[in-house]
């Protein structure tokens, strides 16, 4: 008897994995692959101890490995809290390529670079890597697209439908990841953080650093409809003027970032 909950679980989830499109299956492995390759570059990165502006040479492909997994995985979970079938329609197919394509040059490119003890981003010292890391930036920006994107063909399914905080932060969450990404990702594209260790674990600085609004600019994908799930559940009647409140104290604290990011 003990044994049921357990196969229960693993039925549904069982049940749940074929009911996904080739679309969807093909991004949650794309998702699963970039979290495999995290670990050898993690051993790789305890044996070899070069460094770059004072930071781990394999410090920032690690964090794009680790950041395309989860935005890849998400974009997956997402369509599946909406009602209908998103994730089985044919944009969703060509959501899920652009979702590769960009991403997969980003992490191909800054690996390769790292590999040779050699920075991607801001390294323009000869016209190729100078168009490659303009290509990075058209990249970002297609990647971040996507959600936008994902978010239109979700209101079109949606129709007339009444949005609870679940929908309602599904929407908020990829257009903000979209609209915010963008201007943080140009803002730091055109200013460099500090050299050296900041935070632990990220590394970031709390001054002159624009990564902790890009941070939060990219994982509203995750953070705003987290937030609406759990409304949904626990706040009953002010479950939206939770989530409104909860998305605009996001949206302050992303400006406060970016203010001390852009300091002088």
């Amino acid at each position: 008897m003990s044994s049921l909950p357990f196969a229960e679980s693993l039925g549904g989830s069982v049940l749940a994995w074929s009911g996904l499109s080739t679309a969807q299956k093909i991004l949650c492995g794309y998702g699963v692959l970039m979290a495999l390759v995290l670990l050898p570059t993690l051993a790789l990165s305890w044996v070899d101890v070069r460094t770059l502006r004072e930071v781990g040479i394999w410090a920032k492909p690690m964090k794009f490995m680790a950041g395309t997994a989860l935005f890849a995985l998400t974009t997956v979970w997402l369509t599946m809290l909406v009602p209908g079938k998103v994730g089985q329609g044919q944009s969703f197919q060509w959501i899920a390529a652009l979702i590769i394509v960009t991403s997969l040059f980003e992490v191909v490119y800054i690996t390769y670079q790292a590999a040779h003890g050699e920075g991607s981003h801001y390294n323009t010292t000869d016209p190729l890597r100078a168009i490659l890391f303009g290509l990075m930036a058209v990249a970002a920006v297609g990647l971040v697209a996507s959600q936008a994107w994902l978010a239109w063909v979700i209101w079109k399914a949606l129709g007339g439908a009444v949005l609870t905080p679940t929908l309602l932060t599904v929407l908020l969450g990829l257009a903000l990841t979209f609209v915010l990404s963008t201007v943080s990702g140009f803002m730091l594209g055109g200013k460099q953080p500090p050299a050296g260790v900041g935070w632990p674990v990220v590394g970031w600085h709390t001054w002159q650093d624009l990564r902790p609004a890009h941070f939060l600019a990219v994982h509203a994908q995750q953070f705003i409809p987290v937030a609406g799930i759990l409304a949904e559940r626990m706040a009953g009647q002010v479950a939206i003027p939770g989530v409104l409140t909860f998305t605009s104290a996001y949206i302050a604290a992303w400006f406060a970032l970016s203010w001390m990011g852009m300091a002088a």
